[in-house]
């Protein structure tokens, strides 16, 4: 029995010997596989709808740019038509980091943990405005004179553009349906000026700082409309993070931001410039009491 197993191996192996297509493989000779790059995640960063899609990849594309060579990562620009969906995106851990507005702040710090990161500073300060605006042929003096009137939202859940000319018409016993003839939204700040530059709204209420930055960038719109109202201020719309962002990509993001204006090379200043901002700096939540104020007497912004 013996001998024929050996027999058996003796012809297997006679039969790989004589195969051409069996190679024999030498275990000193192996090397490791070529070990693949690891794939780098794009950092994922929103911003609101404050002004139009188009002129918001305009601005914003210098500071992602920047931002992208700093940390050594593709930076991936994220849009959605409303602040709610923004606030949903970071919710849901489906972006990094994102350019919001005030009310979308409070609403996403109170209801999810949404951190803050910076904010901006122009003009030496931390603070915004509610601007009310007409034609500049309009007879409208204040907002008692805009009753019956068509007037611009910009986003259901703008302070500026929203909460705090709904909070004026409650001060004069009404409500936005029962003050103005007619409602609409431009889902953006600069479209809302353009609505009324051009006799589609009678008025609207915008973000001070796209107002001013709007007026400068186009002079024609500055001929076209007017300032009748300023709110009182408030916090700065700010630069937020998920709530379950790491610490080390907080970290990171935050110094790369709050060293921009001091950055030697061109490129960080030019992406200030581009989205009218001076430098960005540290803020605490309490600069969002005031907006809380309104908030709590209008309601919690509807999505």
């Amino acid at each position: 029995m013996r001998a024929c197993v050996l027999l058996l191996i003796g012809l297997l192996l006679a039969g790989c010997a004589a195969d051409p297509s069996v190679s024999m493989i030498h275990l000193s000779q192996l090397h490791p596989l070529p070990t693949q790059p690891a794939r780098v995640l794009p950092l994922r960063v929103a911003v609101a709808a404050v002004i139009s899609p188009r002129g918001t990849v305009e601005s914003y594309r210098p500071l992602l740019d920047y931002l992208s060579r700093r940390l050594s990562r593709p930076v991936e620009l994220v849009q959605r038509r409303t602040y709610a969906e923004i606030n949903d995106l970071l919710e849901r851990g489906e972006v990094d980091v994102a350019f919001v507005c005030t009310s979308a702040y409070v609403a996403g710090h109170d209801q999810f943990g949404m951190e803050l990161l910076v904010a901006p500073q122009v003009n030496g300060a931390t603070v915004y405005y509610s601007v009310l605006i007409v034609p500049t042929d309009s007879p409208a003096r204040s907002m008692a004179d805009l009753r019956g009137k068509v007037f611009a939202f910009t986003d259901p859940m703008s302070t500026s553009g929203r909460m705090y000319p709904t909070w004026l018409a409650q001060q004069l016993g009404a409500t936005p349906e029962t003050f103005f003839a007619r409602t609409f939204f431009t889902y953006s700040h600069d479209d809302a000026i353009r609505a009324v530059a051009e006799g589609v709204a009678d008025g609207a209420a915008v973000d001070s700082l796209v107002y001013d930055f709007a007026i400068r960038r186009e002079p024609a719109l500055r001929d076209k409309t007017r300032v009748i109202h300023r709110s009182p201020p408030f916090g700065v719309p700010p630069v937020v993070v998920r709530p379950d962002a790491r610490p080390q990509l907080k970290a990171e993001l935050q110094r790369a931001l709050l060293d921009l204006a001091d950055d030697p090379r061109e490129a960080g200043r030019e992406s200030l410039q581009a989205i009218g901002v001076e430098r960005f700096i540290l803020i605490d939540d309490s600069a969002y009491d005031s907006v809380r104020e309104v908030l709590n007497s209008v309601g919690t912004p509807a999505p």
